[in-house]
């Protein structure tokens, strides 16, 4: 077989191959006679028709049998003589294939970066030792309050923590906010909409000049939108708000006892406080041991640079756009919003795929150093998570798993997994305790 290389680009090759004669033919009757086997032709028992009469059936067949196991067969060989790792395969077009002559064909391919690794035993990192402190439980438990709270109609003038129920209409340079930003419908008006009185709330500015107002006051509130407002058309603009309060609504939170802890669960407040501490050590837990594995990815990146095959980066750009914009449309943000951002979402997408390609290459890497690999236990473990997280059976996790052809994607998770554990268990890590908060800016 003869094989030649062409360099189309760092990680592109074209592959030109000539399978001999002498091959194809042996392929050709290999498959024929698979096909006398297996077939059965009438007024024959079955494997015993004579060649020439299943030549003459099942010719087109046979051809196509016979292209596709010679194409591939020595596609694969012709990879391994020339030391290539191929990661795809962009195309193969086929110049000449019959019975009697040689089999020509190219394929252009992408292959794996060529890089040397360096030493990635004993990488240097920090570690912060965080606890759950008790003004974290605190805080976790006001959350929890203010999800149970109510809100009761008074009356009385608002105040700081108070709903205020308004009508409201806003106009900017004397029209509506619709005629500049079209998508900003519910920006421009609404009766009866619900605001929590506190600044920064709703708007920036909006809710300040409502405290001290009762039900049936008017209030003509002007603020100026931040520069970075969703709503671009509107982004730096003055803006003026009419305003009415319909209603003043107190928050009432629920006492911290017994019976709010039984609402969650616990038997009592004492074991709520103790979980509300287990759960925030265990999320301080992991964040720590992001941050030591981000360290060690980021010492180990550093440390190299190398091409990378264009069409794998190109298919995170678009997984990676996708899953901003599906956020995005979840959060509620209307889709015009979106599309005047797309060159930002795109260049941003592409910056953090060439990060994780090139991070993939660099962990597989090491995973074939250590002979590291996933187990069919391994892979049963997680699909049984997965499926305990999603709140459905095995087997329909399967079959979604199959659906989606997601497999491999699983496997390639928790072969990262485990690489960076890897990495964690041989780093040089320094314990540290945590920096203090950030001082506030003098104004």
């Amino acid at each position: 077989m003869n094989v030649s290389v062409e360099n189309l680009g760092p990680c592109k090759k074209l592959l030109r191959v000539e399978v001999p004669v002498e091959k194809v033919n042996a392929v050709f009757d290999q498959v024929a006679g698979e096909f006398q086997k297996a077939v059965h032709l009438p007024g024959f028992r079955p494997g015993k028709a004579p060649r020439h009469l299943i030549l003459r059936s099942y010719e087109p067949k046979i051809e196509e049998e016979a292209r596709k196991k010679l194409v591939q067969d020595s596609f694969r060989d012709a990879a391994r003589q020339e030391n290539l790792s191929v990661v795809v395969t962009l195309g193969v077009e086929e110049q000449q294939f019959g019975r009697n002559q040689s089999l020509q064909f190219t394929a252009t391919v992408e292959v794996a970066p060529a890089f040397t690794l360096p030493n990635y035993k004993g990488i240097a990192a920090k570690r912060e030792l965080t606890v759950a402190t008790d003004a974290d439980v605190e805080r976790a438990l006001g959350i929890l309050r203010e999800q149970q709270a109510k809100f009761e109609d008074v009356q009385r003038p608002l105040q700081e923590g108070d709903v205020a129920v308004v009508n409201y209409s806003g106009t900017c340079e004397g029209q509506p906010l619709t005629a500049l930003a079209p998508t900003a419908a519910g920006l421009t008006s609404k009766e009866n909409s619900w605001v929590l009185v506190k600044p920064g709330s709703f708007l920036p500015g909006f809710t300040e000049p409502l405290v001290g107002a009762s039900a049936g006051d008017k209030r003509t509130v002007a603020i100026t939108l931040p520069d970075d407002f969703v709503h671009k058309e509107l982004s730096g603009k003055a803006v003026v708000y009419e305003v009415t309060v319909t209603g003043v609504k107190q928050k009432i939170l629920p006492e911290a006892d017994d019976a709010f802890a039984k609402s969650f669960g616990a038997s009592d407040m004492g074991v709520l406080l103790q979980g509300i501490r287990n759960d925030l050590q265990r999320e301080l837990d992991t964040r720590q041991k992001r941050a030591v594995r981000d360290q060690l990815l980021k010492a180990l990146m550093a440390q190299l640079e190398f091409d990378l095959p264009e069409s794998i980066v190109a298919s995170e750009t678009r997984s990676i756009i996708y899953g901003i914009v599906n956020e995005n449309q979840q959060r509620g943000i209307p889709k015009e919003a979106i599309d005047s951002r797309k060159d930002e979402i795109a260049g941003n997408a592409a910056a953090s795929a060439r990060e994780r390609v090139k991070s993939a290459f660099i962990l597989n890497r090491i995973a074939a150093e250590e002979k590291l690999s996933v187990s069919d236990r391994e892979l049963t473990q997680r699909v049984l998570l997965l499926a305990r997280q999603n709140n459905t059976t095995p087997e329909k996790m399967v079959k979604a798993i199959q659906e989606r052809n997601a497999a491999s994607e699983i496997q390639q998770d928790i072969l990262m997994g485990k690489v960076l554990d890897f990495l964690e268990i041989n780093a040089a890590i320094e314990d540290v305790s945590p920096l203090p908060p950030a001082a506030p800016a003098a104004s």
